[in-house]
This record gives structure tokens, sequence and C-alpha cells, in this order.
């Protein structure tokens, strides 16, 4: 059991158990801070690439890439072109589908703090959920495309798996060293 220790505060003080001093300040910040809403810890990285043209083109310039750098050109001459296209196809679409779930997050968080016309109370947090669901349908197509990405190279290897090995055998042959009987 806990024993008893004297709390000196400015009314001079009472005998508590020291057990659970700091248990209801603990719960207490706890839940104060679970009311707004729960925001996880975040850290974004920045890379800005700066593509810096010759021309003083009057057209808009964006600093994205476009879809064609992201991936490689499709063209399936050999397996290993195949498992390049799948991987970068893999990383892309995992990486996407984790930006626009973040972006899914930030916007609900930000269209939630937008008054509510009627003063419901929890109005402005149930119209963002409705808009940020659809953002957080497209990450989960995105997964899902990364998803269909690995399992179109595992695919490839079952189903050509024969013309695959024909050519690994072939390529994997050991060299032995040949005796050229017409040098004596």
């Amino acid at each position: 059991m806990a024993t008893p220790t004297r709390n000196r505060n400015n009314s001079g003080g009472s005998d508590k158990p020291n057990k659970f001093a700091n248990a209801g300040a603990a719960a207490g910040g706890f839940v104060g801070s679970m009311g707004g809403s729960f925001t996880p810890p975040i850290n974004i990285t920045v890379n800005r690439t700066t593509n810096s043209s010759g021309g003083s083109g009057g057209g808009m310039q964006s600093d994205r890439p476009h879809a064609e750098a992201l991936l490689p050109s499709p063209e399936f001459t050999s397996p290993a072109q195949v498992r390049q296209y799948c991987n970068t196809l893999r990383t892309v679409a995992v990486t996407l589908s984790i930006e626009v779930a973040m972006g899914a997050e930030i916007l609900k968080g930000v269209l939630a703090a937008v008054p509510d016309p009627q003063g419901r109370a929890f109005g402005s947090r149930l119209r963002a959920q409705k808009v940020a669901r659809k953002m957080q349908r497209s990450a989960d197509a995105m997964r899902d495309a990364a998803m269909n990405a690995a399992a179109c190279y595992s695919a490839f290897q079952q189903e050509f798996e024969e013309e695959i090995n024909r050519v690994r055998h072939r390529a994997r042959r050991p060299q032995v060293p040949q005796m050229n009987w017409t040098q004596q």
C-alpha cells in the first residue's frame, strides 16, 4: 500500500496517498488532447527539382514530372524488362498511395475546420469525412494497383516458366575448356 505523503500547496496541505497522485492529471490531459481530433505525427519530406528550359515560353510550366517520367517505357523484350516495369509500377503506386492517403487526412482536417452553415455540432466533420472518403478510395485503388503489379510479374513467371527456364539453363551452361586437336 502507498504511504501517505505531505503534499504542500498554498492552502496548507493534506495527506494523500501518492500512488495515483498524477494519474488524474495524466488522464485528463490525454482525454483533453483527444477532444479535438486525433492527429498522428507526420514527417513530410519535400524534394524539389527544377528543370530549366532555355526558352521564355508563355505557357504554364509545372515542377511536377509527367507520367512518362514515373515509369520506364513499356518495352517487354526480355523477362528482366517485364520485372523492371512491374517493380517500378509497384513502387510508384505504393508511394502515390501513401501520398494520396496523407492528402485525404489533411483534406479532412482542413474541411473539418470550416464552420457548419446550420451550426450543427460535428456537422463540418461529417461533411469533411464524406469528401475525404473519395480521396481515400483513390489511395486504396493505388494500393490495389501496386498489389496487382506484383501479381502481374508472379503470373508472368508461372505462365512462362518453361520458356524462362529454357533460356536460363542455356545461359548458365558451364564453360568447359575445349581441346583444340589441331594444335600439336
